[in-house]
């Protein structure tokens, strides 16, 4: 199948031709018809399967029949859970509607930055990306009105509700009119996102995707015993020999992103720390940055385990193990997107070495492990 099946305006089959988008996605064969259509939608598919573009296309194609509505009353809401989704969701609307002729204003708010700006910005505002809280504060200054929604997306409902924004969400749908297409993604079907299913969504279209085992087989996983002391020479020694490719290196503290940078830095290679103590808009052109090339190596915590998508990243590290065994699949999940491989690497320390076999065993694979004191890490 071919986007062009789709039922989508030539301008934006010329942004995905030179996007490199060369086929859909299934969330995207069967989410774009269903928009298009103007139903309800509840797409359950995992992170990095193209939920974002499944339901932006549609919806910049459903607004060219929309009348016009009153100043900061806007059109379509997008509710996600982290300012870093939010930014790469209004990416995605700005890519799309400025190559096309559609006359659209997109914008995304969030917390941690000043929310003056963001009130003078929302003039004329079609499209609003927003985490709930910031959304709400928003609306108790009346800098929006959501009265004439017509479109209202949640995105990642899962995380939403695992993160609490149970309450603020049930203050927003308050405020909605009744009369409105909703559009609701999650990576999983919990109960909490049953429950609003059939809170919200009028006799929707389910998209199911199942996650096919091959998805983690895509990712070839390594395991390196090494003591702590030896990590950094071992880090910079796999850096140093993966023929220049990035690298997305995890840690388990903010205090060990900027470490590890620093010394990486130290050795000559070009890296960056991203987390959560650092501006909106430092992490954000950071990011901006490793997906540009800019960078070759990027370390974070688990902040960007989840809900960010990295295109064709080749390699990524633990140099801590994360705490649990999802969220290793969260982080190891950040490459072998799609039908693209890539490679996934794991520190094992004497004291890791329980945990690292539970989480061998909750994935149900084993993996080659590699002694480092058997690689040569003088120089590194």
């Amino acid at each position: 199948m071919s986007f062009s099946s789709l039922g989508l305006s030539p301008f934006f089959l010329d942004v995905l031709e030179g996007e490199n988008f060369n086929e859909p996605y299934p969330i995207q064969q069967q989410a774009i018809p269903a928009i298009l259509d103007k139903k309800d939608v509840l797409g359950i598919a995992k992170t990095g399967s193209g939920k974002t573009v499944a339901f932006v296309l549609p919806i910049l194609m459903n607004l060219q029949d929309t009348p016009p509505v009153k100043n900061r009353h806007i059109k379509v809401l997008v509710l996600v859970p982290t300012r870093e989704l939010a930014i790469q969701v209004g990416e995605v609307f700005d890519l799309f509607s400025s190559a096309s002729n559609l006359v659209v204003k997109s914008l995304v708010v969030h917390g941690g930055v000043s929310i003056n700006p963001q009130m003078i910005a929302m003039h004329n505002v079609d499209i609003l990306t927003a985490t709930p809280g910031r959304l709400l504060e928003l609306i108790e200054s009346n800098a929006v009105h959501l009265s004439e929604i017509s479109t209202m997306v949640i995105d990642e409902a899962d995380k939403m509700l695992n993160l609490g924004f149970k309450e603020e969400m049930t203050r927003i749908f308050s405020l909605l009119p009744k009369k409105r297409q909703n559009l609701l993604f999650s990576a999983t079907l919990s109960d909490d996102v049953k429950a609003i299913n059939q809170f919200l969504l009028h006799d929707p279209i389910v998209i199911k995707i199942e996650e096919e085992k091959e998805g983690i087989d895509l990712i070839n996983q390594t395991g390196y015993f090494v003591k702590e002391e030896k990590k950094g020479p071992l880090l910079r020694y796999l850096i140093r020999n993966n023929d220049g490719k990035q690298v997305l290196v995890f840690v388990s503290s903010v205090y060990k992103a900027d470490l590890v940078a620093e010394k990486l830095k130290k050795n000559k290679i070009n890296a960056v720390s991203i987390h959560s103590r650092l501006s909106a808009k430092a992490r954000r052109d950071s990011l901006r940055n490793f997906k540009a090339g800019n960078f070759q190596v990027l370390v974070t915590t688990d902040l960007l385990s989840r809900g960010i998508d990295i295109e064709l990243l080749p390699f990524v590290i633990n140099y801590e193990l994360p705490r649990s065994p999802k969220d290793y699949i969260h982080r190891i999940g950040r490459t072998g997107r799609a039908e693209s491989s890539g490679d996934a690497i794991s520190f094992v320390t004497p004291e890791d070495k329980h945990h690292f076999r539970v989480i061998q065993k909750k994935m149900g694979k084993w993996l080659t492990m590699i002694d480092s004191d058997l690689i040569e890490l003088q120089g590194y």
